[in-house]
């Protein structure tokens, strides 16, 4: 690994029209979810000027059984999406949560899937779907998780805290950033460029107004990032286009699972394509994505490596994955594959099986909305919410390698 250059990770805001989707459909998982535990949900969200779109397959006790709709389903249904567009923020023209068209074209689930997937006999639950899954952890921020998408989140996360509480009242809802680093033997030494684009009220794009508005910017960056990465080399570009007063859904559509690499590692870590949003945990590109987090940064907070990538591979409808692979970039302090047959001799993890990961980390709860903006790695561990954070099982690894 190269030890002296530049990196560069972006994010999106909650108001971003992608996140605006992914939102939506991760508050339909959490519907789901809360009628059942064990529901089946495949949604998708198709979001564009004063228009919200659901396709998809759903299997729900209660709720939606034998192809049919319970009384008031459909209106709860309606009535998160409104809820979820609201809390948003988005009272707009050309986007607004109670004036906006609604379509739901959700439908049962494949009954071909639900064969392979569900458990029968001596068969075990089998991964939702074939494909591959990465996690990754590294020592470059307290989150171990890359500096650049973790400071490039927490701009747009301080942004929003600012206009949901009306301290920055001329924000609105879609914002983007990025941040460039230079790294020297592998660590963050100085921030070179800084990008920040912003939904704005009217005016706020000339004159005295679009003064504050950059000199606003500028102390929420100065407020994330640590000051010894700023200087006067530090390039800003701020709303480098000059206006941007049509955003969200009515400035560009929106669709689920369109922010992949804003939602993982920013590019530091290689990605399985698989998207997260309007997925129920049986689904591996989600469960599997989690838990090869949960074991790279466990590995990390171990001090077993700095940087640690792993990868997960299933078959649809087999429970067991056909292969794991770990990698700690020569910054391990045992081997490779010693680590690999650790984390398989730790029982607690279900031989990483979809039900096994499920149980372990407490998936099959309403807890995906939270996750649908800035990022779902880094985050702080609440109850039920973000479990594959923790690092609980630092001490397992340690004893399964001592």
């Amino acid at each position: 690994m190269r030890q002296s250059y530049l990196f560069t990770s972006e994010s999106v805001s909650e108001g971003h029209p992608d996140k605006v989707s992914d939102q939506i459909s991760d508050a339909i998982v959490d519907l789901f979810l809360s009628k059942d535990p064990e529901a089946r949900v495949a949604c998708e969200t198709l979001t564009t000027t004063q228009l919200v779109v659901l396709a998809g397959e759903i299997r729900c006790k209660g709720v939606f059984e034998n192809g049919e709709w319970a009384p008031g389903a459909l209106e709860e249904i309606e009535k998160t999406v409104r809820n979820t567009v609201k809390d948003i923020g988005y009272e707009q023209a050309g986007f607004h949560w109670n004036e906006l068209r609604f379509e739901n074209n959700l439908h049962g689930q494949s009954a071909h899937i639900a064969q392979g997937v569900d458990a029968s006999g001596n068969k075990d639950e089998g991964a939702g779907d074939q494909g591959i899954m990465f996690g990754f952890a590294c020592d470059e921020t307290p989150d171990l998780m890359p500096a650049t998408l973790d400071y490039s989140h927490k701009i747009l996360e301080h942004m929003a805290a600012d206009r949901h509480s009306g301290a920055a009242p001329f924000l609105e809802p879609d914002a983007k950033s990025q941040v460039t680093l230079k790294f020297e033997n592998g660590k963050p030494v100085a921030a070179t460029a800084i990008v920040v684009s912003t939904q704005h009220a009217k005016g706020y794009d000339e004159g005295d107004k679009e003064a504050e508005l950059h000199a606003y910017v500028k102390k929420v960056i100065a407020d994330v990032l640590p000051a010894n990465l700023l200087s006067n080399g530090t390039e800003y570009h701020i709303n480098p286009t000059g206006s941007f007063e049509i955003g969200g859904p009515d400035g560009d559509a929106g669709l689920t699972g369109r922010k992949i690499i804003v939602d993982t590692y920013g590019g530091a870590a290689p990605h399985g394509g698989g998207a997260f949003s309007g997925k129920d945990p049986t689904k591996v590109d989600r469960s599997a994505a989690y838990i090869t987090r949960y074991l790279a940064k466990n590995i990390v907070a171990a001090g077993l490596a700095k940087r640690c990538t792993i990868q997960l591979a299933y078959a649809i409808g087999v429970s067991k994955p056909l292969s794991l692979y770990v990698d700690t970039h020569g910054t391990g302090t045992v081997a490779d594959d010693k680590i690999e047959a650790a984390i398989q001799s730790i029982d607690k993890l279900g031989g990483l099986t979809p039900r096994g990961i499920r149980t372990h980390l407490g998936l099959n709860k309403p807890i995906y909305r939270k996750t649908a903006a800035y990022g779902h790695f880094g985050r702080t561990p609440e109850g039920d919410f973000f479990p594959w954070e923790k690092t609980d099982l630092v001490d397992d690894l340690k004893a399964a390698l001592a």
